[in-house]
């Protein structure tokens, strides 16, 4: 007999990247059909904020231990996973991030399956924890065998999931599902006061949203910026934080840029800002899909990005912007000038990277999710 899951754990970190953005809208946005949604992680997600129906948050403690040097967060995240699992009846687990949460996922199946409790694991790879981390040799049998272990696999593009089977030796079948975009929150918004606090009428406004880290290349957006600037009045915003922050703002005064180069810091509304941008340039080195490529272009902004990983499979070259070689900071710029040189071909970008972002509607995702929780959950019900 079929059976339905109604009720979820979600695994994840909760920062602002890629994976916790995700793991956070998937939940919320199952909730709103019914479903009972357990986040489980050391804080509350950065995208969790109001209170909703059928969206409950539990925090992982943070124990301190005399006898330890590290925290041993492992230990406390499986045990509350199992404490979460039992007192809730979750019927399926789905973490989000292969290091550790796949690991601590297969340790939690094993706990309950000596209580007589089922609890199959999905375990969704999002980039990272597969070409920087995953691949590192001191984590790859753990990881090699946490993947083997799920009862389902998905990956967020078909470059991810092709990079996954050649970096390991993965045995179950990956699925595809990819990232997605709520347009409901994600969409054109017409704020010219908004505008004009960042740039005059006849500006151009590039911008760019990451976590600031080297992988980025955000050195090449200034470089890029550099070259537009001087035949387009431009201003480049960039939004976000990390590592990388202290060296772009002394790179930015090195170049002599600093009246033309906005940092704002993390943003939790960042489709405000998108809205009001005329091109959004992502130069990453890796990446295993460009989730903010995608916010962008459902806001109709088009995109310049590196053709790196999964960003092929998000921006069409030629039609939603422009996707070009790691490091080739000429023909980026050329592909920002062509997209913004007159109004008329900015405007046939900017449909052009609405309709590109469509495909991505979190309509139909959701259901590709909801159909893959069923099939992994009734192939272990006997």
């Amino acid at each position: 007999m079929s059976v339905k899951v109604r009720r979820v754990g979600i695994v994840c970190y909760p920062t602002y990247g890629g994976s916790g953005v995700v793991a956070t809208e998937l939940g919320m946005s199952l909730a709103k059909l019914g479903f009972e949604i357990h986040f489980i992680s050391y804080r509350r997600p950065a995208r969790l904020g109001i209170f909703q129906s059928n969206v409950y948050y539990h925090e992982v403690p943070n124990y301190e231990y005399p006898l330890f040097e590290f925290k041993p967060f492992d230990t406390a995240l499986a045990s509350k996973i199992v404490d979460v699992c039992l007192r809730n009846k979750i019927e399926l687990l789905h973490v989000h991030y292969a290091i550790p949460h796949a690991t601590i996922a297969y340790l939690v199946r094993e706990i309950l399956k000596s209580k007589n409790v089922y609890l199959p694991i999905i375990t969704t790879l999002h980039g990272t924890d597969i070409t920087l981390v995953g691949a590192d040799e001191s984590f790859y049998p753990v990881v090699e065998f946490s993947i083997n272990q799920s009862n389902g696999v998905t990956a967020v593009s078909e470059a991810l999931a092709k990079q996954t089977y050649e970096t390991f030796d993965i045995k179950k079948k990956i699925k595809v599902i990819p990232n997605f975009i709520d347009f409901k929150r994600f969409h054109k918004k017409v704020d010219l006061s908004l505008r004009a606090n960042f740039a005059k009428d006849d500006e151009r406004i590039l911008i760019h949203i990451s976590n600031f880290r080297k992988v980025k290349r955000i050195d090449d957006i200034l470089a890029i910026f550099q070259i537009v600037r001087k035949q387009i009045p431009s201003k480049l915003v960039l939004i976000g934080d990390g590592p990388e922050r202290t060296h772009l703002n002394t790179l930015v005064n090195e170049m002599g840029i600093t009246n033309d180069v906005i940092f704002t810091g993390k943003q939790d509304s960042v489709e405000d800002l998108l809205t009001i941008s005329d091109c959004f340039l992502l130069t990453s080195e890796h990446e295993s899909f460009g989730l903010a490529a995608l916010e962008a272009m459902a806001c109709e902004v088009p995109v310049v990005s590196t053709n790196a990983g999964g960003l092929k499979e998000v921006n069409e070259d030629g039609f939603s912007g422009f996707t070009c070689d790691v490091g080739d900071v000429q023909s980026m710029s050329d592909a920002v000038l062509k997209i913004i040189s007159t109004t008329e071909e900015l405007n046939r970008y900017k449909m052009n990277a609405k309709t590109q972002a469509q495909k991505f509607d979190i309509e139909h995702i959701l259901q590709e999710y909801i159909d893959y929780y069923n099939e992994v959950y009734n192939e272990g019900v006997v």
